[in-house]
């Protein structure tokens, strides 16, 4: 797929005191979307899908800390879409406690997945697809989704880094295991589109991340 393609609708917008990164993908002919990670209620979130009158199809968690799911409640409340999570981290997302938001003294409670992500799943929007990767390691239920050359890798795989694994249910073996054998094994030129900070290649990580050494 050509990302400059007219039908093709994508844009990044930063959320959260973490600055997560929140993706907003569309297909403008059938004006299907996906929203993934949306950390906190935003009214750029609601006027984007608005402006483009998209009919939102997902809500994506790549996994259920706090700073990836704090929009849920308002998405699921406007539109009619599908709250997906991985099994593995549902309860994260309706115990303030394990997805960490109670310690801070605003807890979020998410409202619960209405189905799971799975290992091998595809979910279709409009003319598009995205295909799920089950990356554990941050969290016991990380996932990766690929569209085409496009990977996003949620808090798995930064530009010159990797997630944390000091939380419970994180792993260090198990981050490294699912970068090396699950997402470099794609083609060096796939962009990666991580849950915070700059965009990256999986040539520029396979060479330079210092944590995959």
């Amino acid at each position: 797929m050509n990302k400059k393609e007219k039908d093709f609708y994508f844009k990044k917008i930063i959320l959260g005191k973490l600055a997560t990164n929140c993706y907003i993908l569309g297909c403008h002919q059938t004006k299907e979307a996906v929203v993934i990670d949306p950390a906190e209620e935003s009214i750029t979130l609601l006027e984007i899908i608005k402006e483009n009158r998209f009919q939102l199809k997902y809500i994506i968690n790549t996994h259920g800390h706090a700073d990836h799911i704090g929009g849920n409640k308002i998405l699921k409340e406007k539109y009619l879409a599908k709250l997906l999570v991985h099994m593995l981290d549902e309860e994260m997302l309706i115990d303030p406690k394990k997805n960490y938001s109670f310690y801070t003294g605003l807890p979020i409670q998410s409202p619960p997945p209405d189905d799971y992500l799975e290992e091998g799943m595809s979910l279709f929007f409009g003319n598009y697809h995205l295909f799920i990767i089950h990356t554990p390691g941050h969290s016991p239920g990380s996932v990766s989704l690929k569209l085409d050359n496009m990977i996003f890798t949620g808090d798995t795989l930064f530009k010159d880094g990797i997630g944390r694994t000091d939380l419970p249910g994180g792993s260090m073996s198990d981050i490294k295991r699912s970068i090396k054998e699950k997402l470099f094994i794609f083609d060096g030129s796939c962009s990666v589109f991580p849950g915070h900070g700059p965009a990256t290649t999986i040539n520029q990580e396979v060479q330079n991340n210092p944590w995959l050494k």
